[in-house]
């Protein structure tokens, strides 16, 4: 499973994680011989924090890609997160907030250790569960060109499958940076999969776009989105060679996002870096 509808699961587990440590928290807090401790306020403030850092140390990782775009600052659901920056400073703003106050420390501590090991078990579970699960689809798809193809067709490589559409401005988006990206790697096989619209459409967004992609496919049926469990576009799976799914992505993806996700696959071939193309308004 990718997405609970139009959410993707890393924010539902995120949201679950978040509920179990407030109710936790405020279990811990209750005193009988007076009120609560606002414990569950505290812990929204550090995942608040938490995020902040992440996404600061997430940038300066990866300065060189959000300089080329500072756009993609502000495009908060790239995924462009450090996960262990963001619980190192989510445990150190709680830390400092409970330093002088005894009756914070037993409920923070609850509530932040029981929303981690859910957040971290659940986690776990649907990593495993997506790549047991989710394989390469054996769909038929028809190339732009007009003949029949299956993706277990395309090769060997380790490949990275986008599902977009023209009339989604998030696939719009992210188009030129997949396009510089699929010269950039070629020991990485990238597949453009259109959910549900024509060839004609797509060829004269390319053209108005000025888009050079390889491997551009018509899934006029969403097979591959009803194979997957994607719900929602944009949606980029990472396959290995053999199949297997080893990462997935629903949203915009911007240039450092993806590059982060690519170091799974291996340096890119020596050559050229490719010129930035201009989405289409």
């Amino acid at each position: 499973m990718v997405s609970l509808g139009p959410m993707p699961m890393t924010v539902v587990l995120l949201a679950l994680a978040l509920g179990v440590a407030a109710l936790v928290g405020r279990w811990a807090a209750k005193r009988p011989d007076g009120p609560r401790v606002p414990v569950a306020g505290l812990i929204f403030d550090m995942l608040l924090v938490g995020l902040v850092a992440g996404r600061v140390v997430f940038v300066v990782q990866w300065l060189p890609q959000y300089a080329a775009d500072p756009w993609s600052l502000i495009r908060l659901g790239d995924g462009g997160y450090s996960i262990w920056a963001a619980v190192f400073a989510g445990l150190a703003f709680g830390a400092w907030r409970a330093r002088r106050n005894p009756e914070l420390r037993r409920p923070l501590v609850w509530g932040t250790a029981s929303g981690l090991a859910v957040w971290g078990v659940l986690s776990g579970a649907l990593l495993l569960m997506q790549q047991a699960v989710v394989r390469l689809p054996d769909v038929e798809l028809t190339r732009l060109e007009g003949e029949a193809v299956r993706l277990s067709e395309m090769g060997d490589q380790p490949k990275v499958v986008n599902l977009w559409a023209t009339w989604c401005p998030p696939c719009r988006r992210e188009m030129p940076v997949l396009a510089d990206s699929q010269v950039a790697n070629p020991h990485v096989t990238f597949v453009f999969a259109n959910q549900g619209e024509g060839g004609d459409l797509i060829r004269d967004y390319l053209d108005e776009a000025g888009l050079q992609l390889d491997n551009v496919v018509l899934d006029p049926f969403s097979s591959v989105s009803q194979s997957t469990g994607s719900r929602g576009l944009p949606t980029t799976l990472f396959f290995a060679g053999d199949g297997r799914l080893l990462d997935v992505h629903m949203g915009e993806l911007t240039s450092a996002s993806l590059a982060q996700k690519l170091e799974r696959f291996g340096p890119p071939a020596p050559g050229p870096q490719p010129s930035t193309q201009e989405a289409a308004p």
